[in-house]
């Protein structure tokens, strides 16, 4: 009787824990923020933005995406990081708002072990400039041992698209 107690206790101070981790990592995420100001309206950043089937020409992040864009749908991408590896997932439209927000949200099945909701956004500027903002927010358990890992091979893969993209929308 005395081991199965203490047992109970371990088992039930281990759920606590893990419910208690498993709450800061979804309060407290961790968020990858990148923005470039663009000599483009936002129309313009847009129509690039959306254009999906022209990204393998000149996207080195996301190299295929496809799937209507429909708030509430889904559409499958292919991202590629800094080493070249290639990864495939099927998120959930949150906004698509053209000229002004496209986000979506993917999740590791059940959800709350690694989701990323991404969002690119286009503010317009005097000058019929642009202020691209491109950013993820990552919450769930596992995300405490991906950090280094996302900052190091997916944050540079955002500026590298907000240049390519940006590049594209100017025409050079």
């Amino acid at each position: 009787m005395k081991k199965r107690k203490k047992l109970f206790i371990a088992l039930g101070t281990f759920v606590v824990l893990l419910a208690g981790y498993t709450v800061v990592t979804i309060v407290r995420p961790l968020v990858l923020h990148t923005e470039l100001v663009v000599d483009a309206t936002p129309e313009q950043v847009w129509k690039v933005l959306a254009d999906r089937q022209a990204y393998p020409e000149w996207n080195p992040f996301i190299v295929s995406s496809t799937g209507d864009l429909t708030t509430g749908g889904t559409i499958t991408n292919v991202l590629r990081d800094t080493k070249g590896s290639e990864t495939r997932f099927t998120p959930k439209l949150l906004a698509v708002e053209p000229n002004k927000e496209l986000r979506w949200i993917g999740k590791v099945p059940p959800g709350g072990i690694f989701d990323g909701e991404h969002s690119f956004r286009l503010e317009a500027l005097p000058d019929g400039r642009t202020r691209l903002i491109q950013e993820e927010k990552f919450r769930g358990v596992a995300i405490p041992f991906t950090r280094s890992w996302l900052t190091k091979t997916i944050e540079p893969q955002f500026v590298a698209m907000n240049h390519a993209l940006a590049a594209r929308a100017t025409g050079y």
